[in-house]
C-alpha cells in the first residue's frame, strides 16, 4: 500500500504562530494566570512535546504560589487539564474562522492522493480535536472522513520519539521500510515548526538536526525493503539506515557550520 503519512502542526497549516501561540495566551489571561509567552520563549517551548506538557512546565514553586495553584501533584494535574480543555476549545475556533492559513499545495497534494487510491493520514500528538479541526479546514469534508487521524496521547511519548509513527504503520498494516525519509520527514517538520514559531535561524537548525539524529537512530529497528539495503532483507534489522544517518550528518554539519558564522577571508 502506498501512504501518505502528514505531521499537523507546521504542515497542514501554519498553526504554531497564529494559532497555538495565541490560543495559549488567550487562555492565561482568561484564567488570570501571570505569563504570556513571547514567539522566542514559544519556540523554547516547543522542545516540549505536547501542550498539557508545555503548560506543566509552568509549575515551578514560584509560579504555583504567584497563581494561587494548589500544592498537590493531582491538583496541579486538574489546574492544566482544566487550561488545556479551554485552549484546545480557542484552538479550534481559530480553525473554524480561518484564521489559520492552510500550507501551499497541501490541499492540492491530499485530493491528489486520495484520487489516486493512496493511504492518507495524520499523526501527531497535538490534542485530537484540535487535529481533526485542521484536517477539516484544509480538505474537504468528504475526504476528512476519508483521512484517519492518530493523535493526542495515544502513545506514551511525544514527538520526536518515533511512537505515533510506529503506531500509524501497524494500524494501517503499511511496510516500515528503512529510508531517508525515516530522518528528513522529522526534520523538515521540526525546521517548519520552529521556524513557524518565530525561533532564530540558528537554533531552528540545531534543533532540525537532533530531530533526524534521533530519527536515524530510531530506523533500527525497521526492515529495509527499499535501496540498496532491502538486499539484506531481516539482516537490516538492528543496524542505522544509511540514507537516514547520511541526511542527520548533512544536518549537522549545516547546524556546525551555521553557528561558527561566515568564513572570514583571509586579509593578507
Amino acid at each position: 500500500m502506498t501512504a501518505l503519512v502528514f505531521d499537523c502542526d507546521g504542515v497542514l497549516a501554519d498553526t504554531e504562530r497564529y494559532g497555538h501561540l495565541p490560543a495559549f495566551n488567550q487562555t492565561f489571561e482568561e484564567f488570570g494566570l501571570p505569563v504570556r509567552w513571547s514567539e522566542e520563549e514559544y519556540g523554547r517551548k516547543l522542545q516540549i512535546g505536547g501542550g498539557k506538557e508545555r503548560m506543566a512546565s509552568l509549575l515551578t514553586g514560584d509560579f504555583v504560589r504567584e497563581a494561587g495553584l494548589p500544592d498537590d501533584p493531582e491538583g496541579q494535574r486538574e489546574a492544566v487539564a482544566g487550561w488545556h480543555k479551554r485552549k484546545t476549545a480557542i484552538y479550534k475556533e481559530m480553525v473554524a474562522q480561518g484564521r489559520l492559513p492552510a500550507r501551499p499545495g497541501i490541499t492540492r497534494i491530499i485530493s491528489e492522493a486520495l484520487d489516486a487510491g493512496w493511504q492518507v493520514a495524520v499523526a501527531s500528538t497535538s490534542a485530537e480535536e484540535s487535529v481533526r479541526a485542521v484536517v477539516e479546514h484544509v480538505t474537504s469534508p468528504d475526504q476528512a472522513k476519508r483521512i484517519p487521524v492518530f493523535a493526542g496521547d495515544v502513545v506514551p511519548a511525544k514527538k520526536p520519539d518515533p511512537g505515533i509513527y510506529q503506531l500509524v504503520v501497524g494500524e494501517l498494516g503499511l511496510d516500515r521500510d528503512q529510508t531517508l525519509i525515516d530522518a528528513l520527514v522529522p526534520a523538515i517538520d521540526t525546521l517548519e515548526r520552529e521556524l513557524g514559531a518565530g525561533t532564530d535561524a540558528e537554533t531552528a537548525v540545531r534543533r532540525t538536526a537532533d530531530a533526524a539524529r534521533e530519527a536515524a537512530e530510531a530506523t533500527k529497528d525497521m526492515v529495509a525493503h527499499k535501496g540498496r539495503a532491502a538486499y539484506t532483507g531481516e539482516r537490516s534489522r538492528g543496524s542505522v539506515d544509511a540514507g537516514a544517518t547520511a541526511v542527520a550528518v548533512m544536518l549537522e554539519r549545516i547546524s556546525a557550520a551555521w553557528a561558527e558564522g561566515p568564513a572570514q577571508e583571509d586579509a593578507s
